[in-house]
């Protein structure tokens, strides 16, 4: 099949690597000319993803109406501060659109899958989520992952199009779980990362990522959510990931801030988008809204947000009256 991924960072380039593995053409579109000339010269993605060669049938474009002329799919991978812009020029797509960004927008609540039908009705959705850092994708790692839409034959489709043995692809209809279970882990994962600059132990990053995932189910389930989709691999998969790896984004951007490290300047740093400072805010505000307690969520919005020091919120956290474990 004919391919058009938009987004040329680690995550849609990686995926563009078990694309092309499976035979599929690849058209790979980027906003900036002068990196996608990179690519195209080098067949290398040095920036996002050092080493690895992008072989196989590749287009690279910078022309976002000319990617999508002849595919037959396409993939958004852009951050989700860019989303609906590129969710607004997919209108009249007639093939899935699958949505591998995971985030919530601020002034909407509204999942990246939210924001396309929105903007587009009529578009056949799905979204691709689970236990996967870009790098180790790309290398061939073994990677279990999730599409979920509310069109089985969508899912289906996205399923046989993506699966290969290293990168195992099971299928939900809990599209909005599925969504939120991407999306909030990020916030929780830099909880986690505080933690390690701080020098907490794994005791304690255990105690944060097991009622991180309830924290994640209560507020998932408010939305419409299936529970269980929380305990799978785009909630508790994930989840564990992004809290452990060293390859984190988000597990990193909370350590430098666990370190001493102000907000802005550990952004500005970054080289790619760390997807859990704007969902913070976002998941902060579709708690206050639907009135879930979501402590966890509450303390890194107030590091992030409020200017509120690291060891002030852990210890506030930490301090809430004894309950029973839900």
């Amino acid at each position: 099949m004919k391919v058009a991924i938009l987004g040329a960072g680690a995550w849609g380039t990686a995926l563009g690597v078990v694309l092309s593995q499976g035979g599929h053409s690849v058209r790979l579109w980027g906003h900036r000319p002068e990196h996608v000339s990179e690519l195209a010269r080098t067949h290398f993605n040095a920036r996002f993803l050092p080493g690895i060669p992008l072989v196989g049938e590749w287009v690279f474009e910078t022309e976002f109406d000319a990617v999508l002329v002849g595919s037959e799919v396409v993939i958004v991978a852009v951050p989700s501060k860019a989303f609906r812009e590129a969710a607004t020029r997919l209108a009249g797509f007639q093939g899935p659109v699958v949505s591998v960004t995971k985030g919530i927008e601020f002034t909407s609540g509204l999942t990246m899958t939210g924001i396309l039908d929105s903007v587009a009705p009529g578009l056949k959705t799905a979204a691709l989520s689970g236990p996967s850092l870009a790098l180790e994708v790309a290398r061939g790692v073994p990677t279990a992952v999730v599409v979920a839409s509310r069109d089985e034959a969508v899912s289906r489709t996205v399923q046989e199009l993506f699966h290969r043995p290293a990168f195992r692809v099971y299928s939900s209809s809990d599209l909005i779980g599925v969504e939120l279970g991407g999306a909030l882990k990020n916030v929780i994962a830099i909880a986690a990362g505080v933690c390690d600059g701080l020098g907490y132990g794994d005791n304690a990053k255990a105690a944060l990522v097991t009622r991180g995932k309830t924290e994640m189910t209560r507020l998932g389930v408010a939305c419409g959510a299936q529970a269980e989709t929380f305990a799978g691999l785009s909630g508790l998969g994930d989840l564990v990931l992004t809290c452990f790896s060293r390859l984190s984004r988000n597990r990193g951007f909370g350590e430098s801030l666990g370190r001493g490290s102000p907000v802005a300047e550990v952004l500005a740093s970054s080289a790619s988008a760390v997807e859990g400072y704007p969902t913070a805010k976002s998941a902060w505000a579709l708690a206050q809204r639907l009135q879930v307690d979501a402590p966890i969520i509450s303390e890194v919005h107030a590091m992030l947000y409020e200017g509120k020091d690291v060891r002030q919120a852990v210890h506030d956290l930490l301090s809430r009256d004894s309950k029973a474990e839900d």
